[in-house]
């Protein structure tokens, strides 16, 4: 069974710091693409960053370049994927959800939520002014 879980979510002032973390399990393959979305109250979800575990190609929405970083580890066929989140704004302020994806062809990452098959629970970050 496929499960993601995400942690690392919480309060911190504009331009700190945070460092999301995602476990991805129960892929049968290693051939995956993890992406990193946000919702903010009243908004659509959107989509923030993605990797693709094989390559470590990956791709970032533009009012996110720069400031946060995306990443992967494996251990023992499980992957983490993390989000390092940096200069935060107020306006980075929603739930974010992690959704991975496994395809029997090479992967082009993408933001496009309705391409993810998996989903995480979410989890809530908060910037204050």
């Amino acid at each position: 069974e496929v499960q993601l879980v995400e942690s690392g979510g919480g309060l911190v002032q504009a331009g700190g710091s945070l460092r999301l973390s995602c476990l991805a399990s129960g892929f049968t393959s290693d051939n995956i693409a993890i992406g990193w979305f946000r919702q903010a109250p009243g908004k659509e979800r959107e989509g923030v960053s993605a990797i693709n575990t094989l390559d470590g190609s990956t791709v970032y929405a533009d009012s996110v370049q720069a400031r946060f970083t995306i990443s992967i580890s494996n251990d023992n066929a499980k992957n983490t994927a993390y989000l390092q989140m940096n200069s935060l704004k107020p306006e980075d302020t929603a739930v974010y959800y992690c959704a991975a994806l496994t395809r029997p062809f090479r992967i082009r990452v993408g933001l496009r939520a309705n391409e993810y098959d998996y989903w995480g629970q979410g989890t809530q970050v908060t910037v204050s002014s």
